[in-house]
């Protein structure tokens, strides 16, 4: 028997956690001093809201207690997080499987660090119970996943650099060159769970354009693939990409899916997360 848990920056539908079965460990988000916690109970449109409203934007990741509590049970345990070069969850799910196996060393825990955040994380953890039903062992399953993992490609379109000004990661200056000359920029994972500019595109649908053919560019057959899209309070615009998507690949299926918060705050109001 396995238990799959992944932190909250792992967007899923209700209905995919049901099917998955999954525990979802809950960030913190912090808004000018007032706290979300993530997870299903949170009000996203108001925490939208007072986001687009705040001054600063802060998160915190869960605890290895947090991690620690989800351990328990009879069940072998797989863990998906957001890519440790992003957050500390990596490094709070190891401390707490050492802490695990300390008490049960038969148990067996394996930490996956996705490399990615949001519809990445989505991806892998949709392929893990994948996995899970073919009947694999722990340590098949560790080796397939990992190499899966390594062929995940991840793409960011942010319609705002807002966020990324509030919590320090852009200077204010750049940002507010950006926003007053409309550029949309279009971030990319590195390979090794970084996040790095890919191109800099002048309105939402040049970038929209150019996102459908950096797909191919990236150099990963899509032929019968699954691609996963996320989105933060834009519907409308998550499905005209995924209809676009659809028009020029041969996938096996495209998954358009709405982000909680802690990934509502870093993709901000109208942002675009794509991974296949």
């Amino acid at each position: 028997m396995f238990k799959i848990i992944a932190g909250s920056s792992c967007d899923l539908t209700k209905e995919m956690q049901e099917e998955l079965d999954i525990t979802l460990i809950p960030f913190k988000i912090d808004l000018d001093g007032k706290e979300f916690v993530d997870g299903k109970n949170l009000d996203l449109i108001n925490m939208i809201d007072v986001m687009n409203g705040s001054k600063e934007v802060k998160t915190a990741c869960p605890a290895p207690g947090d991690f620690l509590a989800a351990y328990e049970g009879d069940e072998d345990v797989f863990v998906v997080t957001i890519s440790k070069n992003l957050s500390g969850a990596y490094s709070s799910a190891l401390v707490a499987k050492d802490m695990m196996l300390e008490k049960n060393p038969d148990k067996k825990i394996h930490i996956f660090d996705s490399k990615s955040a949001s519809a990445g994380e989505t991806l892998i953890a949709l392929k893990l119970k994948e996995e899970i039903d073919k009947g694999l062992s722990f340590e098949e399953i560790v080796e397939n996943m990992n190499k899966y993992i390594n062929e995940v490609k991840t793409f960011f379109i942010l319609e705002s650099l807002n966020n990324l000004i509030k919590n320090g990661r852009i200077s204010k200056a750049s940002g507010l060159i950006a926003n007053v000359l409309n550029f949309k920029p279009i971030m990319q994972d590195d390979g090794d769970g970084n996040i790095s500019l890919y191109e800099k595109v002048r309105g939402t649908k040049k970038a929209f354009s150019k996102l459908v053919e950096a797909i191919k560019e990236r150099g990963k057959s899509t032929d019968g693939i699954r691609l996963v899209i996320t989105h933060v309070n834009a519907l409308d615009r998550a499905m005209e990409l995924k209809e676009e998507i659809s028009k020029n690949y041969n996938l096996k299926e495209i998954i358009v899916v709405q982000t909680a918060g802690l990934c509502s705050t870093y993709a901000d109001d109208g942002g675009i997360v794509l991974a296949y």
